[in-house]
């Protein structure tokens, strides 16, 4: 299997991460892969050994999500969720991020745009955090590792879902 574009993150300012990732599929099919409850569960579990139970998308301005993880090797759990604050079908969304256990402080908040070129989408997240050592523990934490996983499954799945003829 290869990948179109690999995860690139990178430090912003003081308080910003920017992730991008390029995918060989219409931006109609990224986008729902990144608010459709059934689709998310198939790629967004972080590293191996890790899946996502539960998955609840209220997609809607003010609507909220929660996603809790699983860890598979001793069943411990995490959890987040937030609250979207725009929605631009298919080009951007903007919603708030905050963990149950906080392991960076206080609430994140994520602009995703999503921009289809020759069929291919190049999504690019922008993750503002509230303080500069938030954004420095997320930065010096294994996020980028799993990250990278969770959007190589989310690149097989839009193969799949493209072969399916679904793009």
């Amino acid at each position: 299997m290869s990948f179109i574009g690999t995860l690139k993150v990178e430090a912003k300012g003081d308080r910003e991460i920017v992730m991008t990732r390029e995918f060989d599929a219409g931006k109609d099919l990224v986008f729902d892969c990144f608010t459709k409850p059934e689709l998310i569960k198939r790629w967004l579990y972080g590293p191996d050994g890790w899946s996502l139970d539960i998955c609840e998308v209220d997609l809607k301005v003010g609507g909220k999500y929660r996603y809790v993880w699983k860890y598979l090797k001793d069943g411990s759990t995490m959890g987040a969720g937030g609250t979207y604050k725009e929605i631009s079908e298919p080009d951007k969304l903007i919603h708030t991020e905050r963990f149950d256990e906080p392991w960076y402080p206080g609430e994140a908040l994520l602009t995703t745009t999503f921009v289809e070129t020759s069929g291919r989408t190049f999504v690019t997240i922008n993750v503002l955090y509230e303080t500069k050592e938030g954004r420095d523990i997320v930065i010096k934490s294994p996020m980028e590792g799993g990250a990278a996983q969770s959007y190589n499954r989310l690149e097989t799945l839009l193969n799949t879902l493209t072969l399916e003829g679904k793009k």
